[in-house]
């Protein structure tokens, strides 16, 4: 059943088409849209084509996950969440690092362009520390572990009217300890049992990271390189089903 790209979905894994390669994306997102919860679509996808892109990708009209990061002037980055408001993603990505103003700019044009042009509000996701860092890269940048540097920049996110994070599902017990279960945290470096970790350092596999306090699982080459990738979908999804969201 085709879901809007606004409606919340019931399977928790949305499959990252981290590629630049049209035709590749367009047959992953028609494929796999049966046995994910949504598409998420990269840095690497939208300097490729655009806008344009992303609505050919997702003619299926996946929940979508634009997973931009943006980080930069609050006015750039206001200015750039009210463009991207035509696409109607689900999740978009501002980095917390970017600080207080930059977050609550961004959250103001959400909010000014779902009304302004009779859309659904985009919910905005704080991303902390990168899944590829080592507790001792994150050291050597933030003068924090993992851990320290996900919570501290997990108030501020909130604190600037955020609505989730993401996060390594390695810190979503601290997540949930610390903010409760009002959050919504979004955990990608999901690694299957049997998969290969990549350039992925802190990893858990689908499901662990539920157990652990993740409402949404981040899953790319796992799915969309093996040697089936509506099979692998499929059986991930057959795994996750005694948790999947019936409500």
């Amino acid at each position: 059943m085709t879901m809007t790209r606004n409606t919340l979905p019931k399977n928790p894994v949305f499959v990252a088409l981290d590629t630049n390669d049209m035709p590749a994306a367009s047959s992953l997102a028609a494929g796999l849209s049966a046995f994910v919860g949504g598409i998420k679509l990269g840095l690497e996808f939208f300097c490729a084509h655009g806008p344009e892109g992303v609505r050919q990708v997702n003619k299926q009209e996946l929940p979508l996950f634009l997973d931009l990061k943006l980080h930069d002037i609050p006015n750039t980055v206001a200015a750039a969440v009210r463009e991207v408001s035509w696409l109607e993603p689900y999740f978009l990505t501002v980095h917390t690092t970017g600080g207080a103003e930059m977050m609550k700019a961004a959250t103001t044009a959400a909010t000014e362009a779902a009304s302004r042009n009779g859309l659904q509000r985009m919910h905005l996701l704080g991303v902390t520390a990168l899944t590829s860092l080592t507790p001792a890269q994150c050291q050597a940048i933030y003068g924090r572990m993992p851990e320290e540097q996900v919570l501290f920049l997990a108030e501020e996110a909130l604190n600037a009217g955020l609505n989730g994070l993401v996060a390594s599902a390695v810190e979503a017990p601290a997540l949930r300890a610390a903010f409760g279960s009002d959050i919504t945290l979004v955990t990608p470096g999901i690694r299957p049992t049997g998969s290969m970790v990549d350039d992925q350092s802190r990893v858990m596999t689908p499901e662990q990271a539920l157990r652990a306090g993740a409402d949404y699982l981040v899953i790319g080459r796992p799915i969309t390189q093996a040697l089936s990738p509506v099979a692998e979908a499929k059986r991930i999804a057959a795994d996750l089903r005694p948790r999947l969201r019936t409500a």
